[in-house]
């Protein structure tokens, strides 16, 4: 199927995309700032963390670099648990995710913890 004719962002762009916005959000990082380091607009990033437009080569370096990781990070080839790494990058991608992360991990208890995530699954249906 030729790529006009394809409906809604390739899976692997998304793929891409959240494990940009995974690193630079880890690092602090505004899309600002990126945008800023590689020389596009913030828009620009936000279309290539949503997978809306593809990110070419020579820009995946420069992400790269300004996130200071490798290119074979970003595009999930590194590490050997790359299925498991990409279904916990696709649900921190999530609007919301990494803010509740972080939240679970300040609290003191492990007990409380336990409650969060036993609350969590039962609004989910798991």
């Amino acid at each position: 199927m030729p790529l006009d004719d394809a409906i809604g962002p390739d899976p692997i762009d998304i793929a891409i995309g959240a494990r940009m916005r995974l690193r630079r959000k880890s690092l602090g990082i505004s899309q600002s700032v990126l945008s800023e380091r590689v020389g596009v607009s913030f828009q620009q990033i936000q279309k290539y963390e949503r997978g809306a437009n593809r990110v070419s080569g020579s820009m995946l370096v420069a992400i790269a670099a300004a996130l200071d990781t490798s290119v074979g990070w970003l595009v999930g080839e590194e590490g050997g648990l790359a299925d498991a790494a990409d279904d916990i990058i696709s649900a921190l991608a999530i609007s919301g995710a990494t803010a509740l992360l972080t939240a679970y991990a300040a609290i003191p208890h492990a007990s409380a913890r336990a409650a969060l995530v036993t609350l969590a699954e039962e609004m989910a249906g798991l």
